[in-house]
């Protein structure tokens, strides 16, 4: 089966935060997971997309590359974004129908937004998608903290379906690229 680890948003000033948003929350746990799976991805000869947004750090700088924590094969793919959903505008799509791609694997940053648009396009999209439950985060808002919207999106995520592709949320500790949506059939 044709896969695809997808790595949302893991930029450095939005991980880190700045003088006027705050970083996400359990930035260290994040990159963690994040590098175990690139690992897991590299080991599996899954191939690995990066995809950064343009209004991070105004789109240029170190604070607009990828976290300098985070481990980027040389062979990674990069696409940059100028909204919130990943396959908007960057030929992402494409790329992954050009691939044959059946299933991928996302994580990054934030939840609520650019993980969660992610999730539901590829899925209406015709992939089925594993999200990495230690692997996405977000910071507070006025409403809900990072850790309650992050347990949130893990429940409404597993699951989520449109008829024929769904997402399952998986520990970055399982064998993600072993995906177990043929058992939810």
């Amino acid at each position: 089966m044709n896969q695809l680890l997808l790595i949302i948003d893991a930029q450095q000033e939005l991980m880190d935060g700045n003088e006027t948003e705050s970083g996400v929350f359990h930035k260290s746990q994040l990159i963690k997971a994040i590098n175990l799976v690139i690992e897991k991805a590299r080991k599996a000869d899954v191939p690995i997309v990066f995809v950064r947004d343009l209004d991070v750090a105004e789109g240029k700088g170190d604070g607009f590359e990828i976290h300098k924590e985070i481990k980027v094969p040389d062979h990674a793919e990069l696409f940059d974004k100028e909204a919130t959903n990943s396959f908007h505008g960057t030929g992402l799509l494409e790329h992954l129908r050009s691939q044959e791609t059946k299933h991928i694997v996302i994580m990054g940053c934030e939840t609520q937004h650019c993980i969660d648009s992610a999730v539901r396009t590829a899925t209406i999209s015709g992939l089925d998608v594993t999200l990495v439950a230690d692997g996405h985060s977000t910071r507070d808002t006025e409403t809900l903290t990072a850790e309650q919207i992050i347990r949130h999106h893990n429940e409404t995520l597993h699951g989520h379906y449109n008829v024929e592709h769904f997402s399952v949320v998986r520990n970055s500790r399982e064998d993600l690229f072993q995906p177990t949506h043929d058992n939810y059939r």
